[in-house]
């Protein structure tokens, strides 16, 4: 049985792996990630009903976790006083001036995430510059700047 309890029967997902459920009544969508249960939605002027992040959320909630961790791990090894790490992502659609189809279309944009980390503790200078560099090899972060490709197929 999966972890989450719905879909019985189903093989037990393992890390990195999602499953997501919708009853088509509306966005709310029950998700199963690698054993843990979570909704996703849309806010409510969007149609939804708000019950839970909307997918550009839990991206933005991806990017933020793998932050935070790749850099805690980092000052852990290090050993650096470090008493904290927040980190905010905000995802939006922007016009940008090196967009590829901004010349053939009109409306087109581009997806942007901005990160913005605070590093809690009296760390020296070299040190916080460095964990901001490490910020930029969380896996999350590699994975959205890389080339990825998906593959659909028929269940």
């Amino acid at each position: 049985m999966g972890g989450t309890g719905f879909d019985a029967g189903r093989t037990p997902l393992g890390e990195g792996e999602a499953y997501a459920v919708s009853d088509n009544t509306g966005f709310r969508t029950t998700l199963d990630i690698a054993g843990h249960a979570a909704i996703a939605d849309e806010p409510v002027a969007l149609g939804g009903t708000d019950q839970g992040p909307s997918p550009y959320g839990m991206l933005s909630a991806a990017l933020a976790a793998c932050t935070a961790m790749t850099m805690h791990s980092y000052a852990k090894l290090k050993a650096l006083p470090v008493s904290g790490i927040r980190v905010l992502v905000r995802h939006e659609k922007v016009h940008e001036v090196d967009c590829e189809h901004c010349e053939t279309d009109a409306g087109a944009k581009i997806d942007r995430l901005e990160r913005t980390i605070w590093i809690d503790g009296v760390v020296p200078e070299p040190a916080r510059e460095r964990l901001l560099q490490i910020a930029e090899r969380c896996p999350v972060h590699r994975t959205l700047q890389g080339a990825v490709r998906i593959v659909t197929r028929a269940g």
